[in-house]
């Protein structure tokens, strides 16, 4: 069960409305990386748990910790929306709620401006569920596999590229509402990047699992020849003075080995079998006329 409150985690309200900004902002909600796509990981994540509670309880804390930031972006988005810039300087678009948006009454004022028509179009100066470009959010974005140790170290990417995408957006605008708010989402990433971090640890710790992941997996059924080997498989050999490519391997179980020339170890294949005939596909031989 889930219960909201009206008074937000954090402050939501910009100093001035800014349609053209507005766009870019959806990244963060609705993009790879936004917090939409964190949001259901997370509970996901959670909901999917069979490791011990105090995992459990953890995932599903940041998780609902994330729909507020969902509803905070949303409603800055709006916010930005409820009136544009561009109004003040344009008699005609004075008292147009499409206007307002669109920072004049026609279409291709916005396309021109680079602004979101659908923001006036589909959602009538409210967020949506998209990226800055309007592409849709998709579960795809979502990772939840069961695996936790899997799982965190993609949580630990997720929140330094949401961190990344928050900090150059807080770098294109001077609107100290908007800068605030992002000052607090940039923290609250800093704090979810160790977070995650510290439950790796954890994991690992508590015997849960460990690298290479998974470990209920026999290592002996690898190709072991192979399971330590660095390839130079580009120009140039710098690649070489990695710690990659010497000295022992982050699980103790092995050494790295660098291989400045390797070789293609599969059968040589110059062409496939012949297709199904009913998949109509270019066969290997002249056929004759199809029957009338």
């Amino acid at each position: 069960m889930f219960f909201r409150t009206n008074q937000f985690q954090y402050n939501a309200k910009p100093d001035r409305p800014d349609p053209l900004y507005a766009k870019k902002l959806q990244e963060v909600l609705g993009g790879q990386w936004g917090e939409i796509s964190v949001m259901m990981t997370y509970l996901f994540q959670g909901w999917n748990c069979r490791a011990p509670a105090k995992y459990r309880d953890m995932i599903l804390d940041i998780g609902t910790e994330e729909i507020a930031h969902v509803e905070m972006l949303a409603t800055m988005i709006a916010r930005l929306l409820e009136s544009s810039p561009v109004e003040a300087r344009e008699d005609a678009a004075k008292n147009s709620a499409v206007g307002a948006v669109l920072g004049g009454s026609r279409i291709e004022d916005v396309i021109v401006a680079g602004m979101n028509p659908q923001h006036a179009i589909v959602s009538g100066q409210g967020a949506t569920p998209t990226d800055s470009v309007g592409y849709p959010w998709t579960s795809r974005y979502t990772i939840a596999s069961g695996n936790l140790l899997a799982d965190f170290r993609f949580n630990v990417t997720a929140e330094s590229q949401g961190r990344l995408q928050v900090c150059r957006l807080y770098e294109l605008t001077d609107d100290p509402g908007v800068r605030d708010m992002l000052s607090f989402l940039i923290a609250r990433d800093t704090m979810h990047q160790n977070q995650w971090l510290a439950a790796i640890q954890e994991l690992e710790a508590d015997g849960l699992d460990a690298t290479p992941i998974p470990q209920s997996f026999p290592q002996e059924r690898e190709l072991s020849e192979v399971a330590y080997q660095f390839w130079n498989c580009s120009g140039g050999t710098e690649s070489e003075a990695g710690r990659w490519a010497s000295g022992p391997t982050p699980d103790g179980k092995g050494e790295f080995e660098y291989l400045a020339d390797p070789k293609p170890m599969g059968e040589v294949v110059e062409e496939l079998g012949q297709g199904d005939p009913l998949m109509h596909g270019t066969p290997k031989k002249p056929m004759p006329p199809a029957a009338s």
